[in-house]
């Protein structure tokens, strides 16, 4: 994986912005450095996902109507479903992902009628053996990745979560010592607004860059 992420922005930027163009120079200069000297863990299991909000009712009834579809976006208290006499409302701003549209169909307490996600809150997600460098990621680390979508195209992020148990159904075997590895997820933040063009469910690669 290449270094020397940001040095093409680096010469726009101090073209652009003159003596100021120095300072970011200077800054990231010290950035590319840290990355450079640091002892690289490899992720090649990962994708962009956020939590699910799942909206549902509290009291059994026919689903009557549905207000909204897939790839709506809505603000907080916003109409989304009529279950029985019951109005289900979005509970945060966010994404519409998925809509039971089923109307007629009878719906029990908790289940869900409309899924969503706050898009500010998407995450690169990494799958990574316990064995394969876990030990060395802090929060805190920097992050680079690349999706799928967009090949060729690096994004950088931050360590912000290591998962504080193991994900049951990503055990594997280990062939040389005979033991099940576990494996644990690792979230990098990154700035949404930067980078809109990240949705919900791609496929990505990252990188982490320990101390």
């Amino acid at each position: 994986m290449p270094t020397a992420i940001f040095s093409h922005e680096l010469r726009r930027r101090l073209i652009v912005f003159g003596g100021t163009g120095l300072i970011i120079l200077v800054a990231a200069g010290i950035v590319s450095y840290t990355i450079s000297t640091s002892r690289e863990v490899a992720i090649d299991t990962a994708s962009i996902s956020a939590p699910i909000i799942d909206l549902s009712p509290t009291e059994s009834g026919r689903l009557n109507a549905i207000y909204v579809n897939e790839g709506d976006v809505l603000p907080a208290n916003a109409l989304v479903a009529l279950v029985g006499t019951e109005v289900i409302k979005t509970k945060t701003a966010g994404l519409i992902v998925q809509v039971n549209d089923t109307i007629g169909a009878q719906i029990a307490p908790g289940q869900v009628v409309v899924e969503m996600i706050d898009p500010s809150q998407l995450r690169v997600v990494g799958r990574i053996d316990e064995n394969k460098g876990l030990a060395q990621i802090q929060v805190g680390d920097p992050v680079t990745f690349t999706v799928d979508a967009f090949c060729g195209e690096s994004f950088t992020g931050v360590v912000d979560e290591i998962a504080p148990t193991s994900n049951q159904s990503g055990i594997v075997f280990d062939i040389s010592s005979q033991r099940e590895t576990q494996q644990f997820d690792v979230k990098a933040r990154f700035d949404t607004n930067t980078y809109p063009q990240l949705k919900n469910g791609m496929s990505a690669r990252m990188w982490i860059y320990t101390k």
